[in-house]
């Protein structure tokens, strides 16, 4: 067996509420596994200054609404789109060419869309050093849109919806660029996303088409103002949205789920758990607010598709919105000034959503694969087995555990390269488990609930 990391080590003793461990090392979270001084160093590389030449820069298309002028160098989608992959060309050109830059794209038709419109994304793929079928991916939506969501001539500068995310987009590309993945890195700018998410319905499926294991999609949709309409600001909080149960889950798969637990355990929620703790430890001053929806009240986003595809995907919004910078025409009524202008923008509040997920991205590609094949058993017996298939690039797990009423995974047991641990006095009626792996210098996956609802990999289509 390879030598434990130190982060293993390090636990102290713990016992859970009516719990008793034998054999190994149990600590109450948040204790942390080692804290590593190259995304400290991400944290403190974000520049405000860049942000802003990058949302400067995409406001002054004018709109960049979907149907608008595709042949300008200067007004419309078109240009727009030109200038996102022109500045992840400029970003690889740093890096020995690190960066692939593509346009993917297809017809579409829709209630939005008058007649078939040609939805072009960019994307910018920075290949794995050794796991390269997995994929970390970010997501923003670069079109904007004005009150009338079919008008494509009026002004729409969509700062904070969604130049904001795409402008973050950027950044952490910037600050990946030449720093080690072992995972593959996507960052892709979709279009679309007002009449439709047709960006993001675009991408999923030439993820699905390229092979990709997408093991997470951060989409950053409206993450650059921290001042709320109701006048509260709050400019240390990020919501991130997950739902609770898998869009893709068969009948039978529910029916299981349902009988012995998993509402709150798909892989969307436990990557938001993942991305709350990556910010307790190297954001003290900026804290995940995590939301159980999949999305704000009656509305959507581009996480949509990736979920609906079998990938797990967060949203990423501010903690406060401004309804009167949302989907408005530029005006003036009764005092009040309506449109997404760059004035609403809190550049430090931006810089720290993108630190938030330069640290995720980072650390999901640095981590092994989560394990496949959980599973639990102990029915009529004082004891829990945790059962797991070992991943490469695992020097050994985290077995996780929490009351059934908690929120947040409670208590730990650090164990070796093995594929299975005994929680002596745990009882399985009383408690929620889960796994996850440690690479030898210290990264951990996100927790994998057992069984299909807590999956992390798409199920395999039915052999013809």
């Amino acid at each position: 067996m390879p030598r434990l990391p130190a982060f293993f080590l390090a636990a102290t003793c713990a016992m859970a509420t009516g719990a008793a461990i034998a054999d190994g090392e149990v600590a109450t979270l948040p204790v942390q596994p080692l804290e590593h001084p190259e995304l400290h160093a991400l944290v403190e590389a974000v520049s405000e200054d860049a942000l802003r030449t990058t949302l400067t820069a995409l406001v002054g298309f004018g709109t960049r609404h979907t149907l608008s002028d595709t042949r300008s160098t200067k007004r419309g989608i078109g240009a727009a789109r030109r200038y996102v992959a022109s500045r992840f060309a400029d970003i690889g050109a740093t890096c020995g060419g690190c960066l692939q830059v593509s346009t993917p794209s297809r017809s579409f038709t829709g209630p939005r869309l008058p007649g078939p419109t040609e939805i072009v994304d960019v994307i910018a793929v920075k290949r794995g050093s050794s796991d390269p079928q997995r994929v970390i991916v970010m997501t923003a939506h670069l079109d904007s849109r004005a009150s009338d969501v079919m008008d494509a001539e009026r002004e729409a500068p969509g700062a904070d919806d969604d130049a904001s995310g795409v402008a973050a987009l950027i950044e952490v590309a910037r600050l990946l660029a030449r720093t080690d993945n072992r995972a593959t890195l996507v960052f892709a700018a979709l279009s679309g996303e007002e009449q439709g998410l047709y960006g993001g319905k675009l991408l999923a499926e030439y993820a699905l088409a390229q092979g990709w294991q997408v093991e997470a999609d951060l989409n950053n949709d409206i993450v650059g103002n921290s001042l709320g309409q109701d006048g509260v600001r709050d400019g240390t909080h990020v919501r991130v949205f997950s739902e609770g149960t898998r869009s893709d889950e068969t009948p039978a798969q529910a029916a299981y789920r349902r009988y012995h637990g998993g509402e709150v355990d798909s892989p969307s929620r436990n990557l938001a758990r993942y991305m709350a703790a990556l910010a307790e430890t190297y954001l003290p001053d900026f804290h995940v607010r995590m939301v159980y929806r999949t999305d704000r009240y009656g509305r959507g986003g581009d996480q949509v598709p990736f979920l609906e595809a079998g990938f797990p995907a967060v949203r990423v919004t501010e903690s406060r919105e401004d309804y009167t910078r949302q989907h408005q025409d530029l005006r003036s009524e009764h005092g009040v000034r309506y449109g997404d202008t760059l004035d609403g923008i809190d550049w430090h509040y931006l810089a720290r959503v993108s630190a938030l997920n330069a640290l995720t991205m980072a650390a999901l590609s640095r981590a092994p694969a989560p394990p496949a094949g959980v599973d639990i058993e102990g029915a009529l017996a004082s004891d829990t087995t945790v059962r797991w298939q070992r991943v490469p690039g695992a020097a050994g797990y985290r077995v996780h555990w929490r009351d059934t009423t908690a929120p947040q995974w409670q208590f730990a047991r650090a164990v070796g390269d093995v594929d299975r641990s005994v929680l002596a006095h745990v009882v399985i009626d009383d408690a929620f488990f889960g796994v996850s792996a440690v690479s030898a210098d210290g990264y951990e996956s996100p927790v994998v609930f057992p069984g299909a609802a807590g999956r992390f990999g798409r199920e395999a289509p039915p052999k013809p």
